[in-house]
């Protein structure tokens, strides 16, 4: 088989970060608690506008079973829910800010 018909080898590191970041909202969750200290689970979703209280809700459970975020339930009435960063979440957002610079350089709706 010549080099060109070889199959390329899928990273499993992309593979594994496309799984756990794929959600629709996820990028732009970790975004708004990270940068804009956005924390309370009714300030994101007034935040993020068009989510489901039942998207948003699955999005922040996913991101906490993944280990980017801490849910600290304060056992008041009315309920008080706020979200942090774990330690791997705020490693992230290196590249997160990253991310929003290329974009804000390169997109031409941001241009």
């Amino acid at each position: 088989m010549r080099k060109t018909e070889q199959a390329v080898e899928r990273c499993k590191t992309m593979s594994t970060l496309q799984k756990i970041l794929g959600g629709k909202w996820k990028l732009e969750i970790l975004y708004y608690i990270a940068f804009h200290d956005i924390q309370r689970f009714g300030a994101l979703r007034r935040q993020l506008g068009e989510i489901t209280e039942s998207s948003l809700t699955k999005q922040l459970r996913e991101l906490e079973a993944d280990g980017f975020l801490v849910r600290h339930d304060f056992h008041e009435v009315p309920p008080r829910v706020e979200y942090t960063l774990t330690d791997l979440g705020k490693s992230f957002m290196d590249v997160i800010a990253y991310m929003k610079t290329w974009g804000d350089e390169n997109l031409p709706e941001n241009k």
